[in-house]
Protein backbone atom coordinates (compact mmCIF):
# COMPACT_ATOMS: atom_id res chain seq x y z
CA UNK A 1 0.00 0.00 0.00
CA UNK A 2 3.50 2.38 1.01
CA UNK A 3 4.56 1.83 -2.69
CA UNK A 4 1.09 2.34 -4.33
CA UNK A 5 1.29 5.94 -2.28
CA UNK A 6 4.62 6.79 -3.18
CA UNK A 7 3.46 6.51 -7.12
CA UNK A 8 0.54 8.49 -6.63
CA UNK A 9 2.97 11.19 -5.35
CA UNK A 10 5.74 10.63 -8.04
CA UNK A 11 4.71 9.72 -11.34
CA UNK A 12 2.64 13.36 -11.31
CA UNK A 13 5.72 15.19 -9.79
CA UNK A 14 8.21 13.44 -12.69
CA UNK A 15 5.36 13.85 -15.32
CA UNK A 16 5.79 17.95 -14.29
CA UNK A 17 9.21 18.12 -13.84
CA UNK A 18 9.63 16.41 -17.66
CA UNK A 19 6.66 18.46 -19.04
CA UNK A 20 8.33 21.97 -18.21
CA UNK A 21 11.96 20.68 -19.66
CA UNK A 22 10.07 19.74 -22.63
CA UNK A 23 7.92 23.26 -22.68
CA UNK A 24 10.86 25.06 -22.41
CA UNK A 25 12.40 23.55 -25.26
CA UNK A 26 9.87 23.42 -27.56
CA UNK A 27 6.76 25.70 -26.70
CA UNK A 28 4.31 25.37 -24.25
CA UNK A 29 1.79 24.79 -27.36
CA UNK A 30 3.70 22.46 -28.74
CA UNK A 31 3.91 20.21 -26.02
CA UNK A 32 0.24 20.19 -24.81
CA UNK A 33 -0.58 19.18 -28.74
CA UNK A 34 2.51 16.16 -28.42
CA UNK A 35 0.53 15.00 -25.30
CA UNK A 36 -2.85 15.29 -26.89
CA UNK A 37 -1.14 13.34 -30.43
CA UNK A 38 0.17 10.63 -28.04
CA UNK A 39 -3.54 10.24 -26.51
CA UNK A 40 -5.15 9.89 -29.73
CA UNK A 41 -2.59 7.32 -31.24
CA UNK A 42 -1.98 5.13 -28.06
CA UNK A 43 -5.95 4.78 -27.99
CA UNK A 44 -5.65 4.05 -31.56
CA UNK A 45 -3.29 1.49 -31.70
CA UNK A 46 -4.52 0.20 -28.27
CA UNK A 47 -8.13 -0.96 -30.04
CA UNK A 48 -6.73 -2.39 -32.73
CA UNK A 49 -3.71 -4.38 -30.73
CA UNK A 50 -6.94 -5.14 -28.54
CA UNK A 51 -9.14 -6.62 -30.55
CA UNK A 52 -6.25 -8.95 -32.55
CA UNK A 53 -5.93 -10.64 -28.38
CA UNK A 54 -9.11 -11.25 -28.27
CA UNK A 55 -9.48 -12.86 -31.55
CA UNK A 56 -6.53 -14.70 -30.53
CA UNK A 57 -8.01 -15.64 -27.02
CA UNK A 58 -11.50 -16.58 -28.86
CA UNK A 59 -9.50 -18.64 -31.50
CA UNK A 60 -7.82 -21.11 -28.19
CA UNK A 61 -11.15 -21.37 -26.76
CA UNK A 62 -12.64 -22.62 -29.35
CA UNK A 63 -9.75 -25.37 -29.80
CA UNK A 64 -10.57 -26.17 -25.75
CA UNK A 65 -7.11 -24.12 -24.98
CA UNK A 66 -6.98 -21.67 -21.92
CA UNK A 67 -6.36 -18.29 -23.04
CA UNK A 68 -3.69 -17.46 -20.21
CA UNK A 69 -1.20 -15.47 -22.04
CA UNK A 70 -4.05 -13.63 -24.44
CA UNK A 71 -5.65 -12.37 -20.80
CA UNK A 72 -2.41 -11.55 -19.35
CA UNK A 73 -1.93 -9.54 -22.56
CA UNK A 74 -4.96 -8.13 -22.49
CA UNK A 75 -4.40 -6.77 -18.95
CA UNK A 76 -1.13 -5.30 -20.27
CA UNK A 77 -2.85 -3.35 -22.82
CA UNK A 78 -5.85 -2.08 -20.49
CA UNK A 79 -2.23 -0.64 -18.66
CA UNK A 80 -0.79 0.80 -21.47
CA UNK A 81 -4.02 2.53 -22.35
CA UNK A 82 -4.39 4.04 -18.69
CA UNK A 83 -0.41 5.16 -19.06
CA UNK A 84 -1.28 6.80 -22.43
CA UNK A 85 -4.39 8.23 -21.53
CA UNK A 86 -2.33 9.75 -19.06
CA UNK A 87 -0.99 13.31 -19.63
CA UNK A 88 2.98 13.20 -19.54
CA UNK A 89 5.65 11.60 -21.62
CA UNK A 90 7.11 8.86 -18.89
CA UNK A 91 3.85 7.38 -18.97
CA UNK A 92 3.32 7.55 -22.84
CA UNK A 93 7.09 5.73 -22.89
CA UNK A 94 6.04 3.18 -20.33
CA UNK A 95 2.39 2.49 -22.99
CA UNK A 96 4.21 2.78 -25.97
CA UNK A 97 6.90 0.27 -24.32
CA UNK A 98 3.69 -2.03 -23.74
CA UNK A 99 1.92 -1.74 -27.27
CA UNK A 100 4.92 -3.37 -29.18
CA UNK A 101 4.01 -7.06 -29.29
CA UNK A 102 7.44 -8.95 -28.56
CA UNK A 103 8.00 -6.58 -24.61
CA UNK A 104 4.29 -6.79 -23.99
CA UNK A 105 4.27 -11.15 -24.35
CA UNK A 106 7.76 -10.75 -22.30
CA UNK A 107 5.85 -8.62 -19.55
CA UNK A 108 2.64 -10.64 -19.79
CA UNK A 109 4.69 -13.91 -19.31
CA UNK A 110 6.39 -12.04 -16.29
CA UNK A 111 3.01 -11.33 -15.39
CA UNK A 112 1.83 -15.13 -15.59
CA UNK A 113 4.67 -16.79 -13.71
CA UNK A 114 4.33 -14.19 -10.67
CA UNK A 115 0.29 -15.12 -10.63
CA UNK A 116 0.96 -18.91 -10.41
CA UNK A 117 4.12 -18.32 -8.83
CA UNK A 118 2.00 -16.47 -6.03
CA UNK A 119 -1.05 -19.04 -5.99
CA UNK A 120 1.51 -22.15 -5.43
CA UNK A 121 3.49 -20.41 -2.40
CA UNK A 122 0.00 -19.43 -0.86
CA UNK A 123 -1.70 -23.36 -0.98
CA UNK A 124 -4.77 -21.78 -3.02
CA UNK A 125 -7.47 -23.73 -4.49
CA UNK A 126 -6.95 -22.50 -7.58
CA UNK A 127 -3.21 -23.59 -7.58
CA UNK A 128 -2.54 -27.06 -9.23
CA UNK A 129 -2.83 -29.44 -6.38
CA UNK A 130 -2.72 -27.05 -3.61
CA UNK A 131 -5.63 -27.73 -1.62
CA UNK A 132 -5.17 -31.38 -2.06
CA UNK A 133 -2.17 -31.13 -0.57
CA UNK A 134 -3.09 -28.70 2.29
CA UNK A 135 -6.29 -30.71 3.32
CA UNK A 136 -4.16 -34.23 3.20
CA UNK A 137 -1.07 -33.19 5.05
CA UNK A 138 0.10 -35.34 8.07
CA UNK A 139 -2.89 -38.18 7.50
CA UNK A 140 -2.71 -41.92 7.12
CA UNK A 141 -4.55 -44.02 5.63
CA UNK A 142 -4.48 -48.04 6.70
CA UNK A 143 -5.68 -50.81 4.46
CA UNK A 144 -4.76 -53.77 2.82
CA UNK A 145 -4.34 -55.09 -0.34
CA UNK A 146 -4.84 -58.31 -2.01
CA UNK A 147 -4.81 -59.87 -6.24
CA UNK A 148 -8.12 -60.97 -6.89
CA UNK A 149 -8.23 -63.80 -9.79
CA UNK A 150 -10.30 -62.28 -13.08
CA UNK A 151 -11.84 -65.53 -13.47
CA UNK A 152 -11.42 -69.71 -11.88
CA UNK A 153 -8.91 -70.53 -14.79
CA UNK A 154 -6.21 -68.30 -13.10
CA UNK A 155 -7.58 -69.51 -9.17
CA UNK A 156 -6.64 -73.18 -11.05
CA UNK A 157 -3.46 -72.30 -12.90
CA UNK A 158 -1.97 -71.14 -9.73
CA UNK A 159 -2.92 -74.21 -7.86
Amino acid sequence: MRFALLLFILIPVIELSVMIKVGSQIGALATVGLVFLTAIVGVTLIRKQGLETSLKAQEKMRRGELPASEVAEGIMLIFAGLCLLMPGFVTDIIGGLLLIPPLRKLFAAGLLVNFVASMVKKGSKWAPYGNASAQHRGETIDGEYSKEPKDDNELIDKK
